[in-house]
């Protein structure tokens, strides 16, 4: 928590908020808008299957190998719409799990942090002075941002490929396996809401209790 406190308070005093925001302010609100409505319907809450739903805990018969082509290449596609939310979830785990092992790459991704950090307070005033030569914030951000991909890509290109053959194998193995045809109908149910009565007056209540088919 204390290392949590003091980066965070480095990254404010450095003007990484200001930059933040000016960044933020930049991009169109057009693609603010389609970044908002992609995150509101493909990685919402309600995507997200339970563990009894994809394990299929309670079921007669949840996994089992399909032999027909046609019924299993239906199966795979509904598996990966269905529990989409779930694979790329299990993905990011694994990539955690694989991350922590890796000191060296943990290392590297610590000193790229300082360096950002160290870069955003140099460029606090606008500019960043390098002898005779002056750099913009915008040049010396772009900059760093290329050179940061291009690390990362070194230092996660081992834990990248672990975690996505790790994954992939779980992924294909549970597609194949699971049957949750008996979910294909979930994305349809409606929700009714509101009370559902019907309204009448006293006269037509009791023209209909004195109506000779209301006798028993």
């Amino acid at each position: 928590m204390e290392i949590w406190k003091y980066s965070k308070d480095s990254f404010n005093k450095s003007g990484g908020t200001e930059v933040l925001s000016t960044v933020s302010a930049s991009i169109p609100q057009g693609t603010k808008d389609l970044l908002n409505d992609a995150k509101t319907k493909f990685f919402s809450r309600d995507q997200l299957r339970s563990p009894y739903v994809f394990f299929g805990i309670g079921e007669e018969k949840p996994f089992y190998v399909e032999k027909v082509a046609s019924l299993l290449a239906e199966r795979i596609r509904h598996n990966l719409t269905f529990f989409y939310l779930n694979y790329t979830l299990l993905t990011a785990v694994l990539f955690c799990l694989t991350l922590v092992i890796s000191p060296g790459a943990i290392i590297g991704i610590g000193l790229l942090g300082f360096a950002w950090l160290a870069l955003i307070k140099s460029t606090a005033e606008g500019s960043l002075k390098i002898g005779p030569v002056s750099i913009s914030q915008k040049q010396a951000t772009s900059g760093m941002a290329v050179l940061s991909a291009l690390i990362l890509f070194y230092l996660l290109r081992r834990v990248f490929w672990w975690t996505v053959g790790s994954s992939g194998c779980i992924v294909g193995v549970h597609a194949f396996l699971r049957d949750a045809s008996m979910h294909k109908d979930a994305e349809d149910k409606i929700e009714m809401t509101g009370d559902i009565g019907i309204s009448s007056s006293p006269e037509e209540e009791a023209a209909f209790l004195n109506s000779p088919g209301a006798a028993v």
